[in-house]
This record gives C-alpha cells, sequence and structure tokens, in this order.
C-alpha cells in the first residue's frame, strides 16, 4: 500500500510500490499465506511508518488511548493525528511528514504565537499552527504550497494569506484519517 512517505515523488512511477508474486532470487517459491499476527503486525508496522513514530513512542500513545473514554482504535489515531507534525503537514507547509519533522525541530512553527520545535506535540481544539513571520520559513512554506496544492482536513481550516497558518476547529474524528486503517487489528495486537 502506497504510505506517501516521500511527498510528491510518490504519485511517480518511480514510487517503487510494485509487488510481485515471488521474492527477489534464483529459486521462484510461492510466498507463505499471512498468519492472524502477521496481519495485526503489519496494520501496526504501517500505522507506525505513516506517522513517523517508533515503537516506544507508539506504545505510549496506546497506553494513553486505553486510559481514555470511547473507543481505543479511534482515540489513538485522533492521537497521532493531532501531533504537531502531521498537523503541519495535512495543512500543506511541508510535503512528507519527515519534511514537517525538520521544519518544526529548526524553529520555523509556532503554535500560539509560541515558538514550538517538538514534532510530537500534541495540538489541542482552537490552537493556531503558524509559520514564523521570518523570510526563510515563509519561502520554505510557500514553496512547499505551492510545490504540493492540498485542500485542509474538516478539523482544520487554513486561514492567512501572506504569513500561512490553520487552526484547529475540533478533535480529529476516526473519519478524518487519511489512510485506511483496521484499528480494531491494532488494539487486539497491543492489548496482549
Amino acid at each position: 500500500m502506497k504510505l506517501f512517505l516521500k511527498g510528491t515523488r510518490c504519485d511517480t512511477p518511480k514510487c517503487g510500490i510494485e509487488r510481485r508474486d515471488t521474492p527477489p532470487g534464483q529459486q521462484q517459491s510461492r510466498r507463505g499465506k499471512l498468519t492472524d499476527y502477521g496481519l495485526h503486525l503489519r496494520e501496526k508496522q504501517k500505522v507506525k511508518h505513516y506517522y513517523g513514530v517508533l515503537e516506544r513512542q507508539f506504545r505510549r500513545y496506546f497506553e494513553k488511548a486505553e486510559r481514555t473514554k470511547g473507543n481505543t482504535g479511534d482515540v489513538l489515531m485522533s492521537l497521532l493525528e493531532r501531533r504537531l507534525d502531521n498537523v503541519v503537514h495535512r495543512l500543506g507547509f511541508a510535503l512528507s511528514r519527515s519534511a514537517a519533522k525538520q521544519l518544526i525541530s529548526h524553529g520555523h512553527v509556532t503554535v500560539n504565537g509560541k515558538r514550538v520545535d517538538v514534532p510530537s506535540y500534541l495540538v489541542k481544539v482552537g490552537d493556531v499552527v503558524r509559520i514564523k513571520n521570518r523570510s526563510a520559513s515563509l519561502d520554505l512554506a510557500r514553496a512547499h504550497m505551492a510545490e504540493n496544492p492540498r485542500t485542509a482536513p474538516d478539523f482544520l481550516s487554513l486561514t492567512g494569506v501572506e504569513v500561512p497558518e490553520g487552526i484547529v476547529g475540533r478533535l480529529p474524528a476516526a473519519d478524518d484519517v487519511s489512510i485506511p486503517v483496521q484499528t480494531h487489528l491494532i488494539v487486539e495486537l497491543c492489548s496482549r
């Protein structure tokens, strides 16, 4: 499945997502059937790679989702969607989540007027995510926005003409997630 980890490169034929029926090598044996554990693990790994989260961080997010009221899978995906690097990417200020992480860690992004250089910062309802009003920061964001114009999801609203900024209108719901995820498989795997 294409996760679009490389930004606009995944729209070209060079993306390398082609999957063959046989593994590489001289012995052309068939791949075995995927087990239940393999399906669960593949779903978790897909989400981890999509959001650029390591195992320990993912476990913390899962534990936090377990403690929160509501469906654990939906809360987990909401927490991952609320990460600042994801919000910056979804607003279109960066081409990919890794580029958004770099933009944030280099100090080009502010939240409610204060510089935030932690990509895993969780935004709240009403937070204003803005690119710093410096020429270098503005040039980077405008170049990314011009190269890959996108519409913001429903829980975010893109405002600001001169200085790009976005406002978090509400917490993200399960239908705001941009990839198809079977959250019940992740919950089953992590609850063991």
